[in-house]
């Protein structure tokens, strides 16, 4: 069942569907309402950022995914459509998300090295390259879990590794044993896999419109770049490379080049 409530807000009470929730704050997801399917698909625009827009329902969608450093207040987004542009705004109320303390045994992983510095800074060019991608496919964005274990660590808690503060959590963690398969959670293609500093062995996978999700700390890759892949498909296995305290799966979600909460786009756990 679906249902609206005024024009942006758009949740799901029974059933898998294919958006995500609306949950306009800080992490999250705004599903904006821009009108009905008969006509051509309108294109959105949040500053220069393109955004993701879909059809469900015989009604087209924008899908803005919030930074965590929002502060409450509105974002407008620019709809053009049948050759006009019109401004949509959409109110950010406050979430606060919780403290996590974690111990990191390799201490390397805490204070990298000046050369573990100049990786790690060409390995952000690599990845924000990669988060950037725009492309044309119109995306499923109900996302199946990618692999089976319970949720640990969820999204946008505040973290401090050995009593330092680092980055907000920008994913959601799922906790399971080496070796455990991860699959794909609708299909895409693969942009990227690599070997990282910070988030081990890692995937990237492209399902266009700006949506993007990544698989990090595996064990092994089995898929490799422009591999397209179908929903279920074996991208690799659940490991602890990278910055860990443990073997678990980090698989994050982002939207219009915004890591977002990837529990709003999960219809279906194993």
């Amino acid at each position: 069942m679906k249902y609206l409530v005024g024009s942006l807000l758009l949740s799901l009470s029974l059933g898998v569907h294919a958006l995500p929730r609306h949950a306009p704050v800080p992490g999250g997801v705004a599903v904006i309402d821009l009108g009905p399917s008969n006509a051509s698909p309108p294109s959105a625009l949040w500053g220069d950022q393109p955004l993701a827009v879909v059809k469900e329902g015989g009604r087209w969608f924008a899908l803005l995914g919030i930074p965590l450093d929002t502060l409450p207040g509105e974002l407008e987004i620019r709809v053009t459509a049948d050759g006009g542009t019109l401004a949509k705004t959409v109110a950010i109320a406050v979430k606060n998300y919780p403290e996590q303390r974690l111990t990191i045994k390799d201490k390397r992983k805490v204070e990298p090295s000046a050369e573990d510095i100049a990786r790690i800074e060409h390995e952000q060019k690599v990845t924000a390259a990669v988060k950037k991608r725009f492309t044309s496919n119109q995306p499923d964005t109900a996302l199946a879990q990618p692999s089976a274990g319970p949720l640990s660590s969820r999204f946008g808690l505040r973290r401090f590794f050995n009593g330092q503060p680092r980055n907000p959590h920008a994913g959601l963690d799922v906790a399971a044993g080496t070796g455990t398969p991860v699959r794909a959670p609708s299909d895409a293609v693969v942009a990227n896999t690599g070997d990282y500093f910070f988030n081990g062995n890692t995937v990237f996978l492209d399902h266009g419109q700006g949506l993007i999700t990544a698989y990090m700390h595996l064990s092994r890759i089995d898929v490799r770049p422009g591999q397209a892949v179908r929903r279920g498909d074996l991208l690799g296995a659940i490991g602890a490379t990278g910055r860990v305290t443990g073997p678990h799966l980090h698989w994050a979600v982002i939207l219009n080049n915004t890591p977002v909460d990837p529990e709003l786009f999960l219809t279906r756990r194993p």
